[in-house]
């Protein structure tokens, strides 16, 4: 069965199977995503939050215990939605069932717009920042992750492998990719083009990360081994101007 973005988790049994497959020891989520993504945030102290593609809140949950004072998550999936509400009880966060790409996002709304995993699955990148943009105060921060290039860029399964093609890494656009049982639909572009899309939708890129993996997050030296041979997940941070040239 084929799956656009969030509609891949509204199957029970695909939903079962990624949330189990997240609370696995030493996931990639944790021990390379996560690290990464907490040290670009930093302090959320005091912080208005958007969390974009959101997944189960958890994540929010956690910010709001580290002290930012509101945050809401889009969630496209209905089985996502009602994990994150669970996530979110008695704390002042919210969720809201809604593609990215079609929330009318309110003006100077938010000091943080934050995005893990999820902008990979949307065709028109360049209205999404537009709209990030627009939602972030003066001198606010967009951080977010996709899937390393490297990774979308090939059309092989994915799963453990002993070796990774790199092909048609300038053919950008629109891939299928088998994963957990199904065909899931993303949107493979290059490093180069994330980073023209952020400086045209008037940010200051401040950060560009490749998850390289640290020792200390790994129990076996052998998944850590693995880690080291290539990279799966892409990082950017960037602020807004006070004004655009």
């Amino acid at each position: 069965m084929n799956y656009h973005g969030s509609d891949f988790y509204d199957r029970d049994e695909n939903f079962a199977r990624y949330m189990e497959r997240r609370q696995a020891e030493e996931n990639a989520n944790d021990t390379l995503e996560k690290p990464v993504f907490q040290e670009l945030l930093g302090s959320v102290a005091g912080l208005r939050i958007l969390d974009v593609g959101c997944g189960d809140a958890s994540y929010g949950r956690e910010l709001l215990d580290r002290g930012c004072t509101a945050y809401l998550g889009l969630e496209g999936s209905g089985n996502m939605v009602t994990a994150a509400q669970k996530s979110l009880e008695g704390a002042n966060g919210n969720v809201v069932r809604t593609w990215m790409e079609e929330w009318d996002y309110p003006h100077e709304a938010f000091d943080r717009v934050i995005s893990r995993l999820a902008i990979h699955y949307v065709a028109d990148l360049d209205r999404l920042l537009h709209n990030f943009f627009q939602t972030l105060t003066p001198d606010g921060k967009l951080i977010f992750s996709v899937e390393h290039p490297v990774i979308t860029s090939t059309l092989q399964p994915s799963g453990i492998r002993t070796s990774w093609v790199v092909d048609h890494y300038f053919t950008e656009g629109y891939r299928e990719q088998q994963w957990m049982g199904g065909t899931v639909y993303k949107y493979h572009r290059s490093i180069e083009t994330y980073f023209l899309a952020l400086q045209k939708a008037g940010f200051v890129v401040e950060h560009v990360r490749e998850s390289k993996p640290l020792r200390t997050n790994f129990r076996q030296e052998e998944t850590y081994q693995r880690r080291m041979r290539i990279p799966l997940f892409l990082f950017f941070s960037a602020k807004k101007r006070r004004e655009r040239d």
